[in-house]
């Protein structure tokens, strides 16, 4: 039977456990109350404690775990260490994930939404557009904000725009009201030149044709022909 009176020094640290600990660097803090070393709370100091203390706790966690814990054994030890590091890696591989699906789900909302499809459908119809990056266009995926509150709601959106001949950025405003989005701003600039193309000033200029254009002709044949019969008369 073992006598309990020849217990390991904690003050030797051996060798073989001088080495980098995982779970000191990635748990730093949560780790330093699991294992008596309450230095580790430096780590909540902003800056100095956040950047650098998780790599001395990672170079010097070891040795002060090993001397502030009370161990059966060096396996005792190991084996506690090895779980820390695991649970450390699956902790941070979750919050990785997590934020990534953050991202991901926010890109694929804004790829998705009226105002960024509005925005491609007015680019794909000009002209202009087409002139100058050539046929086909596509799109790329879209950043920026969209905030809706009820039936109300504002886009501010960006995404790059590829043709045959060059490639380019489209910057979008639009407005949402009583529940359907309509654009305000429509800017078309093509990489590598001094260029800028306002998309929605064509659609302006088509409008104010019908209706300066379309509209009076109209009325004038209406009122020739209306007075075409009171010439016949006379």
């Amino acid at each position: 039977m073992a006598d309990p009176s020849a217990r390991i020094d904690p003050k030797t640290v051996p060798a073989e456990i001088d080495r980098w600990n995982w779970g000191a660097f990635l748990l730093n803090w949560i780790w330093g109350i699991g294992n008596n070393t309450f230095i580790a709370l430096l780590t909540l100091i902003p800056f100095f404690g956040t950047l650098i203390m998780p790599f001395v706790l990672g170079a010097k966690g070891s040795k002060w775990a090993w001397r502030n814990g009370r161990w059966e054994s060096l396996e005792h030890f190991k084996r506690v260490q090895r779980l820390w590091a695991i649970w450390g890696a699956v902790i941070w591989v979750s919050v990785i994930l997590l934020y990534a699906g953050l991202f991901g789900s926010f890109f694929y909302l804004l790829g998705y939404s009226e105002a960024y499809a509005l925005g491609v459908a007015k680019l794909e119809a000009s002209a202009e557009a087409a002139n100058a990056l050539g046929k086909p266009i596509s799109c790329g995926s879209p950043v920026g904000t969209i905030s809706v509150v009820g039936t109300s709601g504002r886009a501010t959106l960006s995404f790059s725009a590829f043709g045959s001949k060059a490639t380019g950025r489209v910057f979008l405003v639009a407005t949402k009201q009583n529940g359907a989005w309509s654009l305000k701003r429509l800017i078309l600039t093509v990489d590598g030149t001094d260029q800028e193309i306002n998309l929605l000033r064509q659609i302006t200029a088509e409008a104010a044709v019908s209706r300066d254009g379309i509209f009076p002709s109209l009325l004038f044949a209406a009122r020739a022909g209306m007075m075409s019969p009171i010439v016949a008369d006379l």
